[in-house]
């Protein structure tokens, strides 16, 4: 039996913009979304989401507190996603890396304009951030 995949995500808010990625690799491939990922065995979800942001845009955080549960079942694959309000360490620009195949700063304003994972607008939306 082949269980659900823990996950992890950072809703990071700078000047008006939130920090965002678009995929490099399925799921969601080339859609934007916010950093983060797979949870490793043996890692604490906190660490996992620091990692995760700083090999996808090279931006170090201070994780804050939970904005909610996503969860997102599929024919092939089912993640249980917690994401995380975080703020930045530093004042680095973003630049893709690991599973990013582009990173930036996106005005909130701008958010609906891009092509989006599943679900994101409307989780975005019932969390307060969009």
């Amino acid at each position: 039996m082949t269980r659900p995949t823990l996950a992890v995500g950072a809703i990071v808010l700078r000047d008006g913009a939130l920090l965002m990625v678009q995929r490099a690799n399925d799921p969601g491939k080339d859609l934007w979304s916010i950093p983060g990922g797979r949870v490793e065995h043996g890692e604490l979800m906190t660490d996992a989401l620091t990692r995760e942001v700083a090999e996808e845009t090279g931006i170090a955080i201070q994780v804050g507190n939970l904005a909610g549960i996503l969860e997102v079942p599929g024919e092939e694959s089912h993640y249980v996603i917690l994401d995380y309000f975080a703020t930045t360490l530093d004042d680095t620009d973003p630049r893709a890396d690991g599973d990013a195949a582009d990173a930036r700063w996106v005005p909130l304003d701008d958010v609906v304009t891009l092509e989006l994972t599943p679900r994101f607008l409307e989780t975005m939306k019932a969390w307060g951030v969009l």
